[in-house]
């Protein structure tokens, strides 16, 4: 088929999927006022790939044949240098909110990848092959992908065996010659409502145990007993005077539900080798927190530019403590961005595929995460409290009110009250709506959390190496 438009993207997700919002089951994902805001962010990747702005950039050329270069295979750190920029400026024309409806599905794929050669080499060519036929089908037909990855989980205290209910772990309940089924659910499935196929990987390691949880696989949104319970999270009807970003642009979550699903054999990429369920998780995720990083990039850049802007609306960008806030802002996007940057270059090769450094990966991911209410504080401090106490638009338009408004909201020379308001409207709905406070979680648990990178950082450093200079100039 080859890549496609907006418009061919937008039909093949009027599938008869399952979907409820709020109780109610939706008939058409695309129509829906909530959902629908998602779908049209979401096109943004394919109407990247029909600009001659972004063409070089979003498609990649192999004789005749032309796919999206999130389905590039990386192969060194320039790829992988190329699939950030992608990921970055995406995000840029999505006001900040990542698109990751291919974003998210490749890394996931990459992954697959890596790991179908170690199944191959230990005797189960089988998932390699099926794996490889998958990333063709996804890639020659232009899909949409989800990942479904994190499970309910229950007590998280116990592992997948030990719960109140065997359920809180996605599990094959039973086999068949032609495929399995499985049941269990799964949580925080990023685009789900508005993908074509969604990968549903392990979230951890596996014990003997657990063999019915080290399920890998992949399936079409609108298969038989799979379910979606999609977040209703931002979504109250807003204008795009006092909501620029969130009254465009969303991103949905779903709650996924897998009510007793066939999965065919040849979707089956993992099934009982609980060896391999830990690494493939965290292997999918070397890639994914890579991704993050990439995505998290104009965020900042907004963060900084935003600060920068009102400061010199409100008349005190010339104030040594301003400068020292930008300063920081200045220092914190260069710091991320440096790092991974560095991660790409720094990559090495497993089975022929590029993968990011995982220390400076994980550094980056914690960096950015650890200091991004801090960020935020200091793009609020800059803006003052109009932030939640402005007029609204109407005031603005509104002959009994609209000459108070233009007198008394003016900032310094330059700003009048409707460029101050919507500067100021940008910042509220950047750190203080709905929409401000779902990107502040996501900076602490999206792609993983505080812990979950450290240890990752702390397992990828050389300890042993520094420690042995240590000694060596201590004389012991």
């Amino acid at each position: 088929m080859g890549l496609r438009s907006a418009e061919q993207y937008k039909a093949s997700l009027r599938d008869g999927r399952v979907v409820f919002f709020r109780g109610d089951k939706v008939a058409d994902v695309t129509a829906h006022p909530v959902i629908g805001i998602a779908v049209e962010h979401a096109a943004l990747d394919y109407r990247m790939a029909e600009d001659p702005h972004y063409r070089e950039l979003a498609v990649v050329k192999e004789g005749a044949d032309e796919y999206s270069r999130y389905y590039h295979i990386p192969r060194n750190g320039d790829d992988l240098l190329k699939r950030s920029a992608l990921i970055a400026a995406a995000t840029r024309e999505g006001a900040t909110l990542v698109v990751l409806i291919k974003e998210i599905g490749t890394d996931a794929l990459l992954a697959l990848h890596i790991i179908g050669e170690r199944l191959a080499a230990a005797g189960k060519p089988e998932y390699r092959e099926r794996i490889h036929k998958f990333y063709r089908h996804c890639r020659d037909n232009d899909l949409a992908v989800a990942v479904a990855q994190t499970d309910v989980k229950g007590d998280r205290s116990l592992g997948p065996t030990q719960q109140e209910h065997p359920d809180y772990y996605v599990r094959v309940v039973e086999e068949r010659p032609d495929g399995v089924v499985v049941r269990g659910a799964k949580v925080h499935t990023s685009v789900s409502t508005n993908t074509n196929e969604v990968i549903v990987l392990p979230t951890r390691a596996m014990r003997p145990e657990d063999k019915a949880y080290a399920i890998g696989f992949a399936l079409p949104m609108n298969t038989p007993g799979l379910k979606m319970i999609a977040s209703p999270h931002g979504s109250s009807k807003k204008n795009p005077f006092e909501h620029p970003i969130s009254a465009r642009h969303k991103m949905m979550e779903t709650l996924t539900i897998f009510d007793d699903v066939f999965v065919p054999k040849e979707r089956i990429f993992l099934n009982g080798e609980i060896d391999f369920a830990g690494l493939l998780a965290l292997t999918f995720v070397r890639f994914h927190r890579f991704t993050a990083v990439s995505y998290k990039l104009p965020l900042l850049e907004l963060l900084a530019g935003a600060g920068a802007a009102i400061a010199e609306a409100n008349g005190i960008s010339r104030a040594g403590h301003v400068r020292d806030k930008l300063t920081h802002l200045a220092a914190y996007h260069t710091t991320v961005r440096g790092l991974i940057e560095h991660a790409a270059r720094s990559c090495t090769l497993e089975d022929g595929i590029a993968v990011p450094n995982t220390l400076l990966t994980n550094v980056a991911k914690y960096h950015f995460a650890h200091n991004y209410h801090q960020g935020v504080q200091i793009v609020q401090d800059l803006a003052g409290g109009l932030l939640v106490t402005a007029p609204a638009e109407e005031d603005l338009k509104s002959e009994a009110t609209r000459e108070y408004v233009l007198k008394y909201m003016g900032g310094a020379k330059g700003f009048d009250a409707e460029k101050r308001l919507r500067l100021l409207n940008l910042i509220s709905d950047l750190t203080s709506s709905d929409y401000g406070g779902y990107q502040e979680v996501l900076a602490v648990h999206a792609e993983g959390g505080f812990e979950a990178e450290k240890l990752q950082a702390y397992r990828e450093y050389d300890f042993k190496t520094v420690a042995a200079y240590a000694r060596k100039l201590a004389g012991v």
